[in-house]
């Protein structure tokens, strides 16, 4: 024990620090996982204001990140931590199967709710605050047609994570052949354990894609709940190529 803390301490002086991996947390299992997984470039669609990219960045990963945000104001807040990192870069459009432009329903609560989908009344009745309260329009890429332009290639071993609020389908129907060239190694989705928005991949759905795309399920997290009754409402899932 004296010679783990002697050690932290010489570290600690040249700014490096070691800490054990809190493996109750979330975040901290998808981090072991993406160096298990020897992940060199993680691609994070439904970035908002770089949280998800900050806490992989801190919990370990040093690894190239693309970002993918479509809404002005949480860019502009992705826009000013990313600047501050190496090896992060951003990027304002939207992601699906078509390249186009799409309009967005902006949520309350700081965006995190907003989709190209109509919220339904389950998702509004257990949080008010996410209620739309405008929109944008903005243009829509594929990923399989903007990545590669961006150095992705198939010696890139790729993490795609989506949080797009119910237009997962669109996203992944948008990145089959970096599937189909096994760029993409790992993938996370938000799945819904009920329907918060019209037309969007349930959660059967989106275990049913990940599977017949080759990856084998390796992390399950509760995301959101209806606070009255306890109900889980979304988890993240994370798969890896098996």
């Amino acid at each position: 024990m004296r010679l783990k803390h002697e050690l932290r301490h010489f570290v600690q002086r040249f700014g490096i620090d070691i800490v054990r991996y809190p493996l109750h947390d979330p975040m901290a299992r998808v981090v072991q996982l993406l160096n298990h997984h020897r992940v060199d470039c993680v691609v994070d669609v439904g970035a908002n204001d770089g949280g998800y990219a900050t806490t992989i960045r801190g919990l370990g990963y040093t690894g190239r990140i693309i970002s993918f945000e479509p809404l002005q104001r949480p860019f502009d807040a992705l826009s000013r931590k990313a600047v501050t990192e190496a090896n992060w870069d951003v990027h304002q459009c939207a992601l699906g199967d078509t390249e186009t432009q799409v309009t967005i329903n902006v949520s309350g609560n700081a965006g995190l709710s907003s989709s190209v989908l109509p919220m339904l009344e389950s998702h509004t009745a257990v949080a008010p605050e996410s209620r739309y309260v405008g929109t944008e329009t903005v243009e829509q890429n594929r990923l399989d047609t903007i990545l590669p332009a961006m150095g992705v290639s198939p010696h890139t071993r790729t993490y795609l994570k989506v949080d797009v609020q119910g237009y997962e389908r669109a996203v992944l129907d948008g990145a089959q052949g970096l599937f189909d060239s096994g760029v993409i190694v790992g993938l996370q989705l938000e799945l819904s354990l009920v329907p918060l928005y019209d037309g969007a991949m349930t959660y059967r759905e989106g275990l049913d894609r990940a599977e017949a795309l080759g990856m084998t399920l390796m992390g399950l997290d509760p995301v959101f709940a209806d606070p009255k009754t306890g109900q889980l409402l979304q988890a993240d899932a994370v798969f890896f190529s098996a």
